[in-house]
Parts: structure tokens; sequence; C-alpha cells
């Protein structure tokens, strides 16, 4: 039996390795038949990618495309980068010029027309951008259409198409966003002093598809206020608590105002007090100094300037903070009856060296990109996400993590 199977193999082996040398001669014969038929550009722009020669492997690649009318995939990528590097001009013309072409499949077209699209969208030609997508609406691309027209609306602050694009998009959009569209509308009928039943109308909206929409909380609270139904104004930012009390620092003053123009300041203190001792905040702090300042008059200096310092020193031993002390220091320095020459040189010292770190720790940022901004936002500048920005400073943010 290891006789025959022993003679068997003899056979076998020369003639599958002559199987294998006779396949790979029709395999290099291929290879070699296609690398023949491709231009000498081709090859001259992969030996420039080889040395790092960027600008000049582009030049011949751009060669290739306009020699071989079949390098669809090239003009694609050559699109692509030119768009990235920021030469939307070159890449609106790359991919113009590929829509133009007869013999250009539809599957192929229409990824054409989405990436002119984008080109348009990226030099800030939203009109034109527009138009494009709204042409690949109930194709292939649809979703994806609607995502970058989304964007534009959002961009161009039509809120109201961009509610009626949300809409369509139940699995790509969710409720807060809508809610906040209808809260940008309503902030600009508020600019524009509408005060009016559509303005209440598009605040129950934006409660409809969020009812834990803060920012129509507030906004509510701002017509009555607007309206001088100063006690209904009192009453809806005080409900932010019970939504999200990380906003309540941007009610602060709004109910220190309200309460000053009823003549309870010290309504307002104590509110905000208890605002503080459940919720530390910044923001709360200065707005219950603000209403301390309003409530006293200049005979009671010390009194104020006893009361402040307890206050801020209170808060620095429950949430010790750089900013806090900052405060203190700016407090302090404030007491002229108790403080001497050499005691104030020393502290506007340590609070110029302090003050170096807070500029960047009195930022606001985003969670969801880290961008940072000096103001808070509804929506991030950066990456448009919506509710990412936490109406804390940067400091207090870290103390929590």
């Amino acid at each position: 039996m290891n006789e025959i199977f022993g003679y068997w193999l003899w056979i076998l082996f020369p003639l599958f390795f002559a199987l294998g040398w006779i396949a790979a001669r029709v395999d290099m014969k291929q290879v070699v038949n296609e690398s023949s038929s491709l231009p000498r550009s081709y090859f001259q722009g992969l030996n420039f990618l080889l040395n790092e020669q960027s600008d000049k492997a582009i030049d011949s690649f751009l060669e290739v495309a306009k020699i071989d009318s079949q390098t669809v995939e090239l003009h694609f990528a050559l699109g692509n980068l030119f768009r990235r590097r920021g030469e939307t001009n070159r890449a609106i013309r790359m991919h113009q010029n590929l829509i133009e072409r007869d013999d250009l499949e539809q599957n192929v077209r229409l990824n054409a027309l989405l990436e002119l699209g984008q080109d348009f969208l990226t030099a800030g030609l939203l009109d034109r951008a527009e138009k494009i997508f709204q042409k690949l609406l109930n194709t292939n691309l649809d979703e994806k259409a609607r995502q970058f027209l989304l964007s534009i609306y959002q961009s161009a602050k039509e809120w109201q198409k961009a509610i009626e694009m949300a809409q369509q998009m139940p699995d790509m959009t969710t409720q807060t966003e809508i809610a906040q569209y209808y809260c940008e509308i309503a902030e600009q009928m508020l600019m524009k002093s509408q005060l009016g039943d559509d303005l209440a109308k598009t605040l129950d909206l934006a409660i409809l598809h969020n009812r834990q929409c803060v920012r129509a909380t507030i906004l509510r609270g701002d017509l009555y206020f607007r309206q001088n139904q100063i006690e209904k104004a009192i009453e809806c930012w005080q409900k932010v608590e019970l939504q999200n009390p990380i906003y309540l620092s941007l009610v602060a003053v709004k109910l220190n105002n309200a309460y000053n123009i009823l003549g309870q300041n010290s309504i307002a203190v104590e509110l905000l007090k208890n605002y503080l001792h459940r919720y530390s905040s910044l923001d709360i702090l200065e707005a219950i100094i603000q209403s301390i300042l309003q409530q006293n008059s200049h005979e009671n200096y010390i009194n104020i300037f006893k009361q402040i310092h307890d206050l801020i020193r209170m808060e620095l031993d429950k949430n010790p903070s750089l900013l806090g002390l900052e405060k203190l220091f700016s407090v302090t320095l404030n007491d002229t009856e108790n403080i001497n020459t050499n005691s104030r040189g020393d502290i506007e010292i340590a609070k110029a060296i302090i003050q170096n770190y807070t500029r960047r720790l009195s930022r606001y940022r985003c969670l969801h990109c880290g961008f940072k901004a000096r103001q808070f936002y509804w929506r991030c500048p950066a990456c448009g996400k919506w509710e990412t920005m936490p109406p804390r400073r940067t400091e207090e943010i870290d103390q929590n993590f």
C-alpha cells in the first residue's frame, strides 16, 4: 500500500508544479498587458507620491484623467483630495466635468452630484448646494441628501425648513433637535418684539416635542417678562430647577431682575442662596453678589462687604476653585478700610497671576467635541450638536469628573 502511494506521489508532484508554473505565467502575462495599457503619467504620479511630491503627483494624475475617459474612480479621488485641501474650485470643476460625460452610468452620476453638492457646501455656496441635494431626493442617495439639506438649513438659520426636513427623518433626528428649532424661531420673534399668540404657540410646539426643553421654559418666562407679567415670568424660570438644575445659572440674573422690579430683593437673595447651596455655580454666586449690592445702600458698606466675603468663603470651602478665589480677591481689594497698602499689593499680584489661568478656566466647553467659547451656546458652533455645551465653566465641569 505504501509503495503504491509513493508511486502516485512521484507522478502528481511534478504535475502540480507544472500547473502552478503555467498559472503564474498566465497571471504575469495579464499583469504585463494591463500595465502596458496604462498611460506613462500614471506611473509618474505613483513615483511622485513615493517621493512625497504630492503637487506633482496630482498634476500627473490629472493628465491620466484627461487621457483615459474610463478613470472615473480617479476623478472622484482627485475631487475629494482637492476639497480636503481647500481647493474647492478645482474640486467643483473635476466633479462637473465628470457629470457632463455622456457615457456615465446613472449611479455614478448620482454619486458625482453628491460630491459636487459637498464641494458647494464646503465653498459656502449654500443655495447651489441645496439645489444639488434636492435633485438627489427620492434616489438611492436620499438619506444622505436629506442629512446635508438639514445641515444647510441649520447653517442658514432657516428653521422652518429644518423642522419640515427633520420631521421627514424620524430615524436620523431627535425630538430635542426639533424642539430647539422651534426655540430658535421663538427667539427670533422675541428679538423682533413679536409677542403675540404665534410666539406662545411656537413655544407650545417646542414643549410638545420635548417636555424637558429648558430653553422653551426660559423663553416663555422671557415672554411673560416682556409682557410685564412678572409673577408668571418668575414662576416659569423657577420650573428650570425641575427640568434640569444645571441651567439655573441661565435664569439667576433674570430672577434677580424680576424680584428687583417687584421690590423683593431679599426674596431673590434667599432663593438664589438656596439654589447655590443645592447646586454649586459661579454664575449663581455672581447673581447673588449683584443682588446684595442692589439691596443695600452705600451707608451699609461694611455689612455688604462682610456678607459678600462670607458668602464667597463659604462657597470656596465647599467647592474650592481658582475662579472663586479670584472673586474673593476682588472683593477683598474693595475693602479699603480693613486692608493696608502692603497687603493690597500682595493681593493684587496674586490676583493677576490667578487671572492668567482663569481666562482659560472660565470658558464654556462642548462635551462632544471639546470646543471652548467665552459665551454659552445651545448649539456648539464647532460640531453642530445641540445641548452639548452645559452652562458651566470649564473648571466647574472638570471638578465634577
